[in-house]
């Protein structure tokens, strides 16, 4: 990991265990800290590249007992080749109107975010979020963060994704879409739209946030390849049977 000097000092906490949203049975504990005061972006970044994630003002890291599942990953933009069914994804979506704006919520956004809760995720934490918590979600940010609308030639709102800019590439935070519209695979389009949005900006990662291979709602994230994961010895490449290779000699 790059070595990035910050201004002060930042605290760490463990939270409390609570039950863990992606595979049943097990307890979720994170390592937290917050992003304030004029190093925000300079943190942001080096946590980035250490395998924390992003939520509001908040980065945070897995720290659970007994499990190591959650695997920052992060996509090889220069490298990544689509295969057929991601090609077909693409000309699916020709259609869509992709505009980046500010990170500002909307109804129409919200009237979306809460469509495909209902649809995907009925009776989880964000099911539950009105208005002024999904504001808070997009808002709360002391870092670049930006908007992507995806937009139907009726201009019709398809999909949106909240992602944060960084210097060696983007960071998606969170995506949803019209789920009317599973047949697109809208979820996988909007990370293919990313990557050629960081390859059209030269830069080199796209990150993803956890891939857990127990659950099928992160599984997904290993057919962008390559995909390189961070461990003990940094980012390595993530092999087709979920490990990462050692680290070379010195």
């Amino acid at each position: 990991m790059d070595h990035i000097p910050l201004k002060r000092p930042h605290f760490f906490f463990t939270t409390a265990p609570l039950p863990c949203p992606y595979i049943a049975g097990r307890l979720e504990r994170k390592i937290v800290t917050e992003l304030n005061g004029p190093d925000a972006d300079v943190l942001h970044e080096a946590l980035s590249r250490a395998g924390f994630r992003r939520s509001h003002s908040i980065a945070y890291t897995p720290a659970c007992p007994g499990c190591s599942a959650c695997i920052p990953v992060r996509i090889v933009v220069g490298e990544f080749g689509p295969d057929r069914t991601m090609r077909r994804v693409s000309r699916a979506n020709a259609d869509l109107t992709a505009k980046k704006v500010p990170a500002r919520a909307t109804a129409e956004q919200y009237r979306l975010f809460s469509r495909y809760q209902e649809a995907r995720h009925t009776g989880g934490d964000m099911a539950l979020m009105g208005f002024y918590d999904y504001r808070s979600m997009v808002e709360d940010s002391p870092i670049d963060t930006y908007l992507v609308e995806y937009r139907r030639p009726d201009n019709a709102l398809a999909a949106v994704c909240l992602a944060d800019r960084m210097s060696d590439g983007f960071s998606a935070v969170y995506s949803f879409f019209d789920p009317d519209l599973s047949d697109r695979s809208l979820g996988t389009y909007v990370v293919l739209w990313l990557i050629g949005d960081a390859l059209a900006a030269n830069l080199p990662y796209v990150y993803l946030g956890y891939w857990i291979r127990e659950s099928r709602k992160m599984s997904y994230k290993a057919r962008f390849k390559p995909l390189e994961a961070f461990g003990p010895n940094g980012w390595r490449v993530l092999e087709d049977d979920g490990s990462a290779p050692p680290a070379p000699l010195r």
